[in-house]
């Protein structure tokens, strides 16, 4: 049976424990680059243990940004800075990730200890903000511009082009971001996509654009590399023809066919109006049912704040990874804690013995 601190390996590579550093954006970038707050943060969790640490949402594009400190990765000059965190995460017996997305209809917000406003050109926003559709999700903001279908295929090379320089920043796992309302889930759901051509109406044609960017990423990264997608499981809309799990599973089945390793189920973030309650571990269940269903190794993430939870969550099959936000932030120690806490060697790093 697989435990909390049981190995995990996903094509070539091993994590040392199913603990993972979720996403999450720290909106301190300059132009997309790198910098010293990023190096200690990520630095600390993998000092810390965990198994994996998937670095912030990263733009494919400069206009992908969700806010224009953002990092991003469409531009060779952000690669070195990368390195350096890649470096020192696998120094610390970390597997490093990364988290290429665009934000779509999202963009261009302000840093969220801000507010929640459009940032203005004069501020270092932009003028043009895409969507599949011009439908908003910020009312007041007005509507976005819809994407033509030349504009989606050059968003596909960004992607793989970011890719591209991923791996050439020592990145050992890519994920893609196809969740929470930004231009993936976007695509994926009628909610927000509206479109008549061959990217909207039918499930074929709203997941198209995922595929080919999925198809796109793994065509030029090494085969030993595992890829995973992280996707809204639903849009927590149950009232309305909207994204919900069934179409989640069988994107999942699709996915494993093209080669997709890991399925990170995480839920909601299309519209403000969605209808969620959130309690530890609420986004499991869509985890164990895709594991379950497609067949596809699986992440979970959502409020998950305890060992015992975390290591019930493995042992009863409904993830094959946790995924932890928050409560990393709190405590970049996690894993080590919970080691403690589980009866198992902690293992904390020479210079803090005195902390075992």
């Amino acid at each position: 049976m697989a435990d909390l601190f049981t190995e995990l390996t996903i094509r070539g590579v091993s994590l040392r424990n199913r603990i993972g550093v979720s996403p999450m954006c720290q909106y301190v970038a300059d132009e997309g680059r790198a910098n010293d707050w990023h190096f200690v943060h990520y630095g600390s969790r993998a000092v810390g243990g965990a198994g994996l640490i998937i670095v912030e949402a990263t733009a494919v594009a400069p206009e992908g940004r969700i806010t224009p400190w953002d990092l991003g990765l469409w531009d060779d000059g952000q690669i070195g800075p990368l390195k350096r965190i890649t470096e020192f995460l696998r120094d610390q017996g970390s597997v490093p990730a990364i988290q290429l997305g665009h934000a779509g209809r999202k963009a261009g917000r302000s840093q969220t200890w801000l507010g929640n406003w459009r940032v203005e050109v004069s501020q270092g926003g932009w003028e043009r903000i895409v969507a599949p559709s011009p439908v908003s999700y910020y009312p007041l903001d007005g509507a976005p511009e819809e994407l033509t279908e030349a504009e989606i295929s050059k968003f596909t090379d960004a992607f793989a082009g970011a890719a591209v320089r991923a791996v050439e920043a020592g990145f050992g796992i890519m994920e893609i971001h196809g969740a929470h309302g930004y231009l993936i889930h976007e695509f994926l759901s009628p909610l927000s996509n509206k479109r008549t051509d061959r990217y909207g109406g039918t499930f074929e044609n709203r997941i198209r654009f995922l595929m080919e960017v999925i198809h796109a990423v793994r065509k030029v990264i090494p085969d030993s590399m595992p890829l995973l997608v992280r996707i809204s499981a639903t849009d927590w809309m149950p009232d309305e023809e909207s994204w919900e799990p069934d179409q989640a599973v069988e994107l999942a089945r699709r996915m494993k066919s093209a080669d997709v390793d890991l399925v990170d189920c995480s839920s909601g973030g299309l519209v403000p109006e969605q209808k969620i309650h959130p309690v530890p571990g609420y986004q499991t269940g869509f985890s164990e049912r895709i594991r379950r269903e497609a067949g596809v190794l699986t992440g979970t993430v959502g409020m998950i704040t305890d060992p015992l939870h975390a290591r019930q969550i493995i042992q009863a099959g409904q993830a094959d990874l946790v995924l932890i936000g928050r409560e990393f932030l709190r405590d970049p120690y996690f894993p080590l804690h919970a080691a403690g806490r589980l009866g198992l060697d902690s293992s904390w790093p020479d210079p803090y013995h005195k902390a075992k």
